[in-house]
């Protein structure tokens, strides 16, 4: 197994990956939060799959697997014995239903995510009290139930309603570790308003300061027994401190005669984080580092995992990765990392977060690893999954994907003729102006193109262009012409206001003529101002 020497994306099934390419005690850090919805019904993940309930109790759970009994039995041969026990015992009570199905694919990627941290590594997994439960077996299993470390709880959302029960407004994040020794920075959170507003009085340069007791007076252990100042007492310091404190202007002398220690308010670190989270919000729909991903985390909610669990140049992984927020948090706090995920929609959309938030692209700042190199493979992917194709197609030119439904199940949404934007800065001013990307991977047309100038004029979009798996005609160029240009003030130059640009061309380096500043100033993902640097990983 070749070592991994660059960060890098995986397009593929996590588990094969993990197993082909990943080698032994070689991640520092594990965030995965696995495709799990559990706002479905929860009497659906307990569903016997042979067909005895109504249809009318069942909806589609798409998001998860589905049983799987092959799998499960090669699971019983090869699985480490207690892991193959757990899972025997699981299934005795809780049948064969797409719950059990769930726990029994977690478990075959925690045992390869087990085999690949380090000894000093960390593993946190996010998920719901749906499962979280279960999850927690399946982990002490692995991991041994003295590696378990905390079940921290997020406060996802605010308070709501739903009826006939407690508002569900958590998410679970289980926190093991490899070993009895692991890489752990204490995080502070800011303190209360009620705490702050004991530090009430102010010296001369504005510093806020609290006093507090010196006298050791009814602790058991003992003190220090002398006179300062006239005030004689048993103190908690030796004289020598005393004298120090004094010398540093830390000391209070009271109206009373007594004298006590200043604590200044800006010495204090916080309050050390509890297993309580609630002060990291959801991204709500004004959020500048929205993507529209329907499971997307907030930044800084990886943030603070990988501040307390991972050092500078560490290795992170997220098997599930998603829109690829624990790799942007990685990128930006000088973490290498991995990134793993099924869907061409999640490689398309970490494509355009990297490039958004730190200006990286693909095989240039990091590699990419699964996706179509040549024409055949781009063809294998058409006939294989139209919509991955389309995904990954976007991505080609950097275009942020439209009309997907976080690729699930290989779905895709309506996207009114709408395949990917790309958005760019079209004067001095900062206004952003639209490119759109409509992409065709069967036969094309001219009328094909005739739509495309017509969806331009609709969304009032500066320019668009027409991605297709097969070559144009001269009927599709024709109707390409008819829309035109546009003029860029910006570079003093006039551009195809549509045009039409082959997957085969794109491979082969060709890149359609776009005004070459294609920053958003209105970025969604949002660009970091402390941008991590690419590190090269020895693994």
């Amino acid at each position: 197994m070749k070592a991994i020497t660059k960060n890098t994306l995986f397009y593929g099934d996590n588990l094969e990956i993990l197993q082909e390419y990943i080698p032994d005690e070689s991640v520092d850090l594990i965030y995965l939060d696995p495709p799990f919805n559990s706002n479905r019904t929860y009497s659906v993940l307990f569903k016997d799959e042979r067909g005895m309930e109504s249809e009318a109790q069942i909806n589609a759970f798409d998001d998860t697997w589905h049983w799987n009994e092959r799998f499960f039995r090669q699971m019983m041969q090869t699985a480490p014995v207690k892991v193959a026990s757990m899972l025997d015992a699981m299934h005795g009570f809780i049948g064969e239903n797409q719950m059990m199905a769930y726990l029994v694919m977690m478990a075959a990627r925690l045992v390869e995510l087990h085999r690949v941290l380090k000894p000093t590594g960390s593993l946190y997994l996010h998920c719901d009290p749906t499962a979280s439960h279960y999850l927690k077996v399946v982990l002490d299993t692995i991991f041994g139930p003295e590696c378990f470390k905390n079940e921290v709880i997020w406060k996802r959302t605010s308070a709501h309603n739903d009826p006939g029960k407690y508002g569900a407004n958590i998410d679970v994040l289980l926190f093991y570790t490899k070993s009895n020794e692991w890489v752990w920075n204490q995080v502070f959170t800011e303190h209360s308003e009620a705490y702050k507003a004991r530090f009430s009085h102010r010296d001369s340069d504005g510093r806020l300061w609290a006093d507090d007791n010196l006298s050791a007076k009814g602790l058991s252990g003992g003190g220090y027994e002398y006179e300062y100042k006239g005030v004689k007492s048993l103190w908690r310091c030796p004289i020598e401190t005393m004298q120090k404190l004094d010398a540093e202007g830390k000391l209070h002398f009271t109206n009373k005669g007594g004298i006590r220690i200043k604590r200044y308010l800006e010495e204090t670190k916080g309050t050390v984080l509890q297993a309580l989270w609630e002060d990291i919000f959801p991204i709500n729909s004004q959020a500048q580092e929205r993507l529209g991903y329907p499971t997307q985390k907030p930044l800084a909610l990886l943030e603070r995992i990988l501040l307390a669990s991972s050092n500078p140049g560490d290795i992170v992984l997220d098997p599930f990765s998603g829109c690829g927020t624990a790799i942007a948090a990685a990128q930006k706090l000088g973490r290498r990392w991995i990134g793993i995920d099924i869907t061409h929609l999640a490689i398309a959309m970490h494509k355009s977060r990297l490039k958004d938030m730190f200006g990286l692209l693909p095989e240039k700042d990091y590699n990419v690893v699964g996706e179509p190199v040549d024409l055949n493979g781009a063809e294998a992917l058409f006939r294989q999954n139209a919509y991955q194709f389309q995904w990954w197609a976007v991505s080609l030119i950097g275009a942020k994907p439209q009309g997907g439904d976080g690729g699930k199940a290989g779905k895709k949404g309506s996207d009114r003729g709408i395949d990917g934007v790309i958005i760019f800065t079209e004067d001095l001013k900062g206004r952003a102006g639209k490119i759109l990307v409509q992409v065709k991977g069967g036969g094309v047309k001219s009328g094909d193109v005739r739509d495309l100038r017509g969806v331009i004029e609709r969304e009032n979009a500066a320019m668009g262009i027409f991605l297709t798996l097969k070559p144009s005609t001269s009927e599709m160029r024709v109707e390409a012409d008819k829309a035109g240009m546009y003029h860029s003030d910006l570079w003093s130059k006039d551009y195809p206001r549509l045009q039409i640009v082959t997957v085969d061309e794109l491979l082969n380096g060709r890149m359609p003529d776009l005004p070459r500043w294609l920053d958003d100033p209105h970025k969604k993902a949002g660009r970091d101002k402390d941008e991590g640097g690419q590190i090269e990983m020895e693994m």
